[in-house]
């Protein structure tokens, strides 16, 4: 018979991931219905010929996403229900391991499993979605040696974190969950200094931009933003996927803005310094340190909740654990990852107000609106992004507005003067949300 608490990590996993469906299923229903109505103002500003392909792309997107995710939560399920995991726990704890190397050969095992689940979904989304839609660059070669590295990463970094936490649960076991919260909170810290250093070089090649025409529209923004021109660099993303893109990592002398190299022979110059700028805000206006304090609150409560699982006895009675913390840990985050989810729209505010003074402070360095909107029209084009998500889905999904929010809010904010339009709003379809 199934416990109680496994029932309700059954409806709790299966209840999070029916209302993915359902704003999935809202969300391509809605979004087609708004592409058709805005045929016109596709094709004539996201440059996009045939708007049924941007339809189209979508749908066959989320379908393989969703049966991705349905397929995961039944494996863990299965896996987690039937007690198969209380007994691979059980075979660990009798081996003679340390707890710590326990807990990493049980996280170990989940990535390694979690990986073999993907392979199937990834290969179909890169050689078959991707490919049909003409983004994928990346070869059969590549895709492999990218599965393996990614997977060494994981499993190190995963390591790290996770030996950490469990050797603070053996020295410190009545503070481990301060202690992990720290271990966490700072790791988080040397990843943005290692990551654009150490790892995104494992993938892609990053050139500094030193000369030419760019380096000369990067170095006029730079001025403009009052920053001192470093760390700018052009990524090769061309060499796997046409889509393109910009961001912002790092912090101190580790920070840097990435533009693909997509994304520079898609936009003319302003439209670069327009999207350079937006890059350049999220270190001027601190929105870094802003989110990882956010994420060091929720982690604290991610923590603390981890602490009540890990002290009651139930969780061990329920799912056949041996007396080992880091078996509950991993019950618990079961239960804590599909909470976070349902937190999804408090969080992503966050993130969407951090977007939108970006985007205005692109517009008050370019001193006009138009490059900042022709750099997202270009975006939402080449990408085939949907312009029009559900509000519900926009919710839960969106960490930065829709296309036509952005560029309607833009005109109205700066007026028609700034755009160089007799109505800053008279081709902008309205907005999703």
């Amino acid at each position: 018979m199934i416990s109680a608490p496994a029932l309700a990590l059954v409806a709790l996993l299966g209840g999070v991931q029916l209302l993915e469906s359902v704003l999935d299923r809202l969300n391509l229903r809605y979004g087609a219905r708004a592409v058709r109505d805005a045929d016109e103002w596709i094709r004539s500003s996201l440059g996009v010929d045939d708007p049924e392909e941007m339809v189209a792309y979508q749908r066959s997107k989320t379908l393989l996403s969703n049966g991705q995710s349905w397929l995961g939560v039944l494996a863990v399920l299965a896996v987690v229900v039937s007690g198969l995991y209380g007994d691979a726990a059980m075979a660990l704890s009798e081996t003679g391991l340390s707890s710590v190397a326990q807990g990493v050969l049980l996280l170990a095992g989940a990535v390694l499993a979690g990986r073999l689940l993907s392979i199937p979904f990834d290969l179909y989304e890169t050689f078959v979605v991707e490919e049909r839609f003409g983004f994928n660059n990346r070869t059969l070669t590549l895709w492999l040696r990218d599965l393996l590295v990614g997977t060494v990463v994981a499993l190190v970094i995963g390591g790290i974190v996770a030996g950490g936490v469990l050797l603070a649960v053996e020295a410190l076991p009545t503070r481990w969950p301060v202690v992990g919260w720290a271990l966490v909170v700072g790791f988080s810290l040397v990843m943005m200094v290692l990551y654009p250093r150490v790892i995104a070089p494992l993938f892609n090649d990053f050139e500094p931009i030193e000369s030419g025409a760019l380096r000369e529209a990067v170095e006029d923004v730079f001025e403009r933003a009052g920053f001192s021109c470093e760390q700018v660099y052009e990524m090769d993303a061309s060499r796997r996927s046409s889509h393109s893109n910009a961001y912002f990592v790092g912090f101190g002398r580790a920070k840097r803005v990435v533009l693909f190299d997509t994304l520079v022979e898609q936009m003319d110059r302003e439209a670069i310094q327009a999207v350079l700028a937006h890059e350049l805000a999220h270190w001027k206006k601190a929105h870094i340190w802003k989110q990882i304090g956010a994420s060091a609150v929720q982690m604290a409560v991610v923590f603390a909740f981890l602490w009540w699982v890990t002290s009651s006895a139930w969780v061990y009675e329920a799912f056949g654990l041996p007396a080992e913390t880091y078996a509950a840990l991993g019950i618990g985050l079961l239960y804590a990852g599909p909470l976070l989810s349902l937190t999804a729209p408090l969080t992503n505010r966050l993130s969407l107000a951090h977007e939108r003074e970006a985007d205005d402070f692109a517009a008050e360095t370019m001193g006009e609106v138009e490059s900042m909107t022709r750099a997202l029209e270009t975006l939402a084009g080449e990408n085939l992004s949907n312009p029009f998500p559900h509000p519900a889905y926009a919710a839960f999904h969106l960490t930065h507005p829709p296309i036509p929010e952005r560029i309607r809010r833009l005109r109205e904010r700066y007026g028609a003067e700034a755009s160089g339009e007799g109505d800053p709003d008279a081709d902008v379809p309205p907005s999703a949300t």
